[in-house]
């Protein structure tokens, strides 16, 4: 997908989602008080690293548990606007910023934490020959439910296959696993 879709995509999904976001906001901080806004230090377009935004999903000032650990579903950190919020990926909506500053697409692999990117061969470092994106081939395939390794080959083989067209097609299936909420969280 060109730049210049990726930003006006950008755009109108930030207007539709306004009132949805503005809620969430509201929501987080209702439930817990502190920033609604989460800052991670990810990895991007030819191993950059960047601030990828999301909204907050877990309690005020929880550290990470470790690198690569998985959040479950009973994770005692997690919120509970914030397990609505995983669990339709509506945590993901502060990305589109990262999409108009440049830092992201809308579709192309997702961007994972530095300590992930320092153990990849060269082969799965292919995945930062493009921008990483909000949604992506490996997540409307099964998310969570593929193995870590079977994601990173889903996406090195778009970045081989990339197009229009199959952008396109991601965006469908995402909006349509959106709304049908299956397929998204790990259950």
């Amino acid at each position: 997908m060109s730049r210049t879709l990726d930003v006006v995509g950008a755009v109108v999904a930030m207007v539709l989602s306004a009132p949805l976001m503005l809620a969430a906001v509201v929501l987080i901080h209702l439930e817990g008080g502190g920033k609604a806004i989460y800052r991670q230090t990810r990895v991007g377009l030819h191993g950059t690293e960047f601030q990828m935004l999301k909204l907050r999903t877990m309690v005020h000032g929880s550290d990470p548990v470790g690198v690569g650990t998985i959040v479950g579903r009973d994770d005692p950190r997690v919120t509970r606007i914030g397990r609505w919020l995983r669990r339709t990926s509506l945590d993901e909506l502060p990305n589109l910023i990262n999409v108009l500053r440049g830092e992201m697409a809308l579709v192309g692999p997702r961007p994972t934490i530095p300590a992930q990117v320092a153990d990849y061969t060269d082969h799965q470092k292919r995945r930062h020959e493009v921008r990483p994106g909000i949604t992506g081939w490996a997540q409307v395939q099964g998310r969570a439910g593929i193995p870590w390794e079977d994601r990173i080959e889903l996406d090195v083989e778009y970045v081989d296959r990339r197009s229009p067209v199959l952008d396109l097609k991601i965006l469908l299936k995402t909006i349509r696993l959106t709304v049908t909420g299956h397929g998204l969280a790990p259950d």
